[in-house]
């Protein structure tokens, strides 16, 4: 089975992830978007797959998304404006299986897919 995991190293949930994967003996294609950034089309893709809006999938974590306005009221297409210029504005881990595709918080959610 092919598996993609959209990962931040530096993220405890998305190592967390990672590991399960690995451990249920997949070999899954790593991809760290803050270097490889997004476009407006895959994160719209991403999004639909997950059933999530960008709203949901904004990550309110650190100052950033309150300092670009990004917490009360901007439009969804705002906010994917933002991602695509902040890529580290999206909430990780996201994972993609023939399964489908979920946001992976907690970490626990990655079973849903394997």
């Amino acid at each position: 089975m092919d598996v993609t995991i959209y990962h931040n190293p530096e993220c405890g949930t998305s190592r967390k992830v990672l590991a399960a994967l690995q451990d249920a003996g997949h070999a899954p294609q790593v991809v760290d978007y803050r270097k490889t950034g997004w476009t407006r089309e895959q994160l719209a893709s991403l999004f639909g797959r997950i059933g999530v809006t960008p709203r949901q999938a904004l990550r309110t974590k650190g100052a950033l998304a309150g300092e670009l306005g990004l917490l009360d009221g901007a439009s969804d297409d705002a906010i994917l404006d933002a991602m695509v210029q902040h890529p580290i504005l999206v909430e990780r881990p996201i994972v993609e299986t023939e399964k489908g595709a979920r946001l992976c918080r907690p970490a626990e959610t990655v079973r849903e897919l394997l």
